[in-house]
């Protein structure tokens, strides 16, 4: 299906305005597949879509997107504030096409000192904080809780064995001969003592640091005037833990974040650094999806309202570009967004952009590397230009079951797993015809191309295989009418060993790459990240059919027939065997349900 003119777009959308109230909300753009192109909020609707109407008024992309529009669907909110988490909520889960996008969100670690033992464990932890306990974060990384966990084991002697092997101990670990731990878990330290330990590790997360070496100053110079060396000796140590992190406190900045933007060449880094308690909990880089022609002030409000959606939000917000809405975010967010203009937190600032140039500019030379690996892969190919999008197939089966088909996407950034896709085809194929797999995989994957010319379409399909996989690959893509998309299959060597792969292209003779080829080692990583990804994909379907009840599959088999048939008949393949007379002895089985059970497990028959 043809985009429609920009005219029709306009039409549509006023179509929609007529009805539309005057009161604050989100919209979304949707194209002829059912794809949102954009995801807007508004503090009237009916004002803001109205803007659609003339596309003339807006940018190119835009006019674009306005042309691309079939549907458009609607969310009221009582306030604009409620519009914005809502719009940065949609933006997150539906990723538009036209929409200011933050990649790369991965979850943070915390440090956390567990609350449902006598004895608390202080340990690293990613993920739902279901566990009880106190958390402190977020980390920018694992390596920061590490560095931090460390002090704390140093400072503090906090046990960091597992519940399990703490109750199974009966003389103390190494850590407690490396003045690391106190040993709990023998008795070497009272419970009392033990958690004057954990209140001043706690004290410690929370800013207190200073106070707490100024109590192990006191300690050693008492420790010091009755001659205990070894105890003085204890403490030292435990302040020169201390003093590790006292060195990187920063005064002014207790609870805050630092977001700095930095921009080239219509691409964009923000480095985000995290401070708690004064302290500086490690930075990560993000890079931000978004048009050439975005301001700053717009890239620097759409990543702080998304990135917060799903974290915890500090006290302050530092920036160094000043941010679009700031106001709107500030009530939404409970927050004070900040562009300093002097002093300590302005150096703070330029810190932290110094360190987005620097992450921006590795990932250039990184993606220049990944532009010349491509570039060598056209020529090799014979393709017109370095592929943007390169899909790669494989499969994975035991003896033909659990047939799986798995497709992975690489592209000038590397790999786009979120773009991965799974092949369920155990209905497709026979068991155990892998051409029979890679045609029914290619038929699901291009079925929509076939259908819509706005669909995802690939510069290049590789696959995993020689010369029948790729007849069932050009077969499966020509039954569809699907032309113009290069199709390469990858063949181990001789004894199958890496760096003998040969290659096959319609239309031309195999061949191979020299052995130190780096667009071969490439082409290997492709091969193998597919294979893995299969593999991994098909061991987890495994595991969910070993562990799965048939009985589940049966509607009106709830929890407590499920029970009562098992414990009558001893095991689901018993129940399968069962005759509809066998079946109604089982309590609360009627005809009715006793023939349903009968007929699944016989196929109606």
């Amino acid at each position: 299906m043809t985009d429609k003119s920009p005219l029709s777009g306009a039409q549509i959308i006023e179509s929609f305005v007529k009805t539309l109230p005057g009161q604050p909300g989100v919209y979304r753009m949707l194209n002829a597949s059912g794809d949102v192109l954009y995801v807007g909020k508004a503090k009237s609707l009916k004002k803001r879509v109205t803007a659609y109407t003339q596309p003339e008024k807006h940018p190119i992309r835009i006019q674009r997107m306005i042309m691309q529009t079939v549907h458009m669907e609607f969310a009221t909110t009582h306030t604009e504030t409620e519009a914005l988490l809502l719009e940065a909520n949609l933006i997150k889960k539906l990723k538009p096409r036209y929409n200011i996008l933050l990649r790369d969100d991965k979850s943070f670690p915390y440090i956390l000192i567990t609350g449902d033992h006598a004895f608390p464990q202080v340990l690293k932890h990613r993920g739902a904080k279901v566990r009880k306990g106190e958390y402190f974060g977020p980390f920018a990384s694992g390596a920061a809780v590490n560095e931090a966990i460390a002090v704390l084991h140093k400072a503090f002697m906090l046990r960091n064995c597992p519940d399990s092997v703490f109750a199974q101990r009966t003389r103390p670990c190494l850590q407690y001969q490396i003045k690391r731990c106190t040993a709990p878990c023998v008795l070497k330290v009272t419970q009392e003592a033990y958690a004057k330990q954990v209140d001043m590790a706690r004290q410690f997360l929370s800013g207190k640091s200073r106070e707490i070496q100024d109590y192990f100053a006191a300690e050693m110079l008492a420790a010091s005037e009755r001659m205990d060396f070894e105890a003085a000796a204890g403490l030292r140590d435990r302040i020169r833990a201390l003093t590790t992190i006292q060195a990187h406190l920063v005064k002014g900045l207790d609870n805050a974040d630092i977001h700095a933007l930095y921009q080239h060449n219509g691409m964009s880094c923000v480095e985000v650094f995290f401070f708690r308690a004064g302290q500086n909990y490690g930075n990560r880089s993000y890079f931000p999806r978004h048009e050439k022609d975005e301001k700053p002030e717009d890239i620097l409000a759409a990543f702080i309202t998304q990135f917060y959606t799903s974290k915890p939000v500090p006290k302050e917000v530092l920036v160094n570009v000043a941010v679009n809405e700031k106001a709107i975010i500030e009530e939404a967010l409970k927050t004070r967004i900040i562009l300093p203009t002097r002093g300590n937190k302005k150096e703070l600032v330029q810190m932290a952009l110094k360190n987005a140039k620097e992450s921006f500019e590795r990932k250039r030379a990184t993606d220049a590397s990944q532009g010349e690996l491509l570039e060598g892969l056209a020529e090799h190919f014979g393709l017109e230009s370095p592929p943007e999008r390169i899909e790669v197939y494989d499969n994975s089966h035991i003896s033909g079951t659990h047939a799986l088909g798995a497709m992975i996407v690489a592209g000038p950034e590397g790999f786009q797993k979120n773009a991965y896709r799974k092949f369920n085809m155990d209905k497709d194929v026979k068991p155990g015809d892998d051409f029979a797999m890679m045609r029914a995989m290619l038929t699901r994957r291009f079925q929509s191309l076939a259908n819509d010319d706005t669909a995802v379409r690939p510069d290049l399909l590789l696959i995993d295989g020689g010369q029948g996989q790729l007849n069932a690959a050009v077969q499966a893509m020509s039954d569809l009418g699907v032309s113009n998309i290069p199709v390469v299959a990858i063949a181990k060597g001789p004894d199958r060993n890496a760096g003998r792969e040969r290659f096959f292209i319609p239309g031309k003779p195999p061949f191979s790459l020299e052995p130190n080829n780096p667009v071969l080692y490439f082409l290997q990583r492709l091969r193998d990240e597919a294979h893995r990804f299969a593999i991994t994909s098909h061991r987890a379907r495994r595991s969910r059919a070993i562990t799965s009840n048939p009985l589940d599959e049966i509607a009106g088999i709830g929890e407590k027939r499920k029970k009562a048939l098992l414990l009558h008949f001893g095991s689901a393949k018993a129940v399968a065997e069962a005759g509809v007379a066998d079946l109604q002895k089982v309590d609360n089985i009627s005809r009715t349900v006793a023939e349903k059970i009968y007929n699944f497990f016989h196929d109606g028959n």
